[in-house]
């Protein structure tokens, strides 16, 4: 057997299996007919896209069920299946969703392999609408194309593409991976932020293991950020300590001005951030603002109280009842109570940014985000006829999800759909970003 990387074409009969094979191949290899049924057995080839080889393979039509001959085509079909890198799952766009595409999607949404929908038979721009219906399928995003004309298969054979090349950066992550350990290619930051004289730096020396910034009781010691690489229990971190961010109308000085610039440019950057507060003052307004803009950067944000071994009983439970009532916005932000002067509660920072991290690249698979979000308007419905009908996570860095819908979807109703999502998936204190397309986009 050949080790080209195999993408197998699958479908129920008369949906343009063949052709699109014959489109890919750029000659006529497959027989076509008007008539379902005419591909009975598995057919190889290898074929090429922008100097990628790969083997194709065209499948008989799948059905559920049909006589003896119909079954035995079928179990040629999922036996294809099995030794797939991709598949190409074809239905009819203009036919629209049948009960043997509701029949197939179910098998291949169970299966480990990429799928990619393609939307057959879209001929021109004013046929694209047909593929809303497809969404349903929940097999992500369709690729509208027509087989016949060839319109859309180049964009489609770019996906089957990407498709390698991801598969070979997986291998290459997967070796010497214990599960625990960040990805060795890439170097994660974690932005230390707070108002001047929290203990940031103190807390930055204690993390790196070394006296790298300056600390002193004097606010404004740290003019820049100071960043440094630290291998650690979870792989290697970066972490960025940076200058105090006060009020703009306190910043008199060109040289902390642009401290703060850079202090908000490292928080833009990072992977996560850490929010110190100083314990011993409480939540300020300034914390609140602070935290405010950390929370628009789009991070995870893990927040610090430093130096709580200098409350009492009383101070503790009203620190508790502040960052409830002035922090409230954060999405369900890690809290730790700390002290970096002598290391007490410090030990769970990094487990915690560790959670943080692993739920900022989380990708939920398109069948388990419809299940919850079906089961959610099952249980709440919108108000004014309003129904997500399809969903999918378009991205990580953080988790970003897209909704397709009939028609707007109220902000209230949106953030009961972030919290189902959210305590479904475990996504802690990473931000989920909720984008909505009307039907008729």
């Amino acid at each position: 057997m050949s080790a080209l990387p195999e993408v197998v074409i699958v479908g129920r009969p008369n949906v343009g299996k063949s052709t699109l094979m014959n489109r890919i191949l750029g000659r006529r290899e497959a027989i076509v007919e008007e008539r379902p049924g005419v591909t009975r057995d598995r057919k190889e080839v290898e074929a090429d896209w922008q100097g990628r080889p790969f083997r194709l393979v065209d499948t008989g039509g799948w059905l559920a069920r049909g006589s003896e001959l119909d079954l035995k085509v079928s179990s040629q079909s999922e036996r294809a299946l099995k030794t797939a890198d991709v598949i190409l799952f074809v239905v009819d766009a203009i036919v629209g969703v049948t009960d043997e595409d509701m029949a197939a999607a179910k098998l291949l949404r169970a299966a480990d392999t990429p799928v990619l929908l393609v939307a057959n038979k879209i001929d021109d721009r004013s046929h694209e609408s047909a593929i809303w219906d497809l969404n349903r399928l929940g097999l992500g995003d369709p690729f509208p194309v027509s087989s016949f004309h060839g319109r859309g298969v180049g964009d489609l054979l770019d996906a089957v593409i990407a498709t390698f090349d991801a598969d070979e950066d997986d291998e290459a992550a997967v070796d010497g991976d214990d599960g625990d350990e960040i990805a060795p290619d890439r170097i994660f930051s974690i932005a230390l932020v707070g108002r001047p004289n929290v203990g940031k730096s103190t807390l930055f020396n204690r993390l790196i293991g070394e006296e790298r910034s300056v600390v002193h009781d004097m606010p404004g010691t740290t003019r820049d950020t100071i960043d440094t690489v630290v291998d650690t229990e979870i792989g290697p971190v970066r972490f960025l300590d940076t200058a105090g961010m006060r009020r703009r109308s306190r910043i008199n000085e060109d040289t902390e001005y642009y401290s703060v610039v850079r202090s908000l440019k490292a928080v833009d950057g990072a992977d996560v951030a850490l929010l110190i507060i100083d314990a011993t003052e409480g939540v300020t307004q300034q914390d609140q603002r602070l935290a405010e803009r950390v929370d628009a950067a789009g991070c995870p944000v893990v927040v610090v109280l430093n130096k709580m071994d200098q409350l009492t009983t009383d101070q503790k439970n009203d620190l508790g009842i502040q960052l409830e009532r002035k922090l409230s916005f954060l999405p369900e932000a890690g809290v730790h109570r700390i002290s970096a002067l002598n290391g007490s509660g410090t030990q769970k920072l990094l487990p915690s940014l560790r959670s943080a991290i692993a739920a900022y690249q989380t990708r939920v698979p398109t069948g388990k985000v419809n299940d919850v979000i079906r089961l959610a308007q099952q249980a709440q419905p919108a108000p004014g006829g309003a129904r997500v009908l399809y969903a999918t996570q378009g991205a990580v860095d953080p988790p970003t999800f897209t909704l397709f819908a009939n028609r707007r979807i109220p902000d209230h109703y949106l953030r009961y759909l972030e919290r189902r999502l959210r305590e479904e998936f475990d996504f802690g204190p990473t931000p989920i970003k909720i984008r909505v397309r009307r039907r008729s986009d």
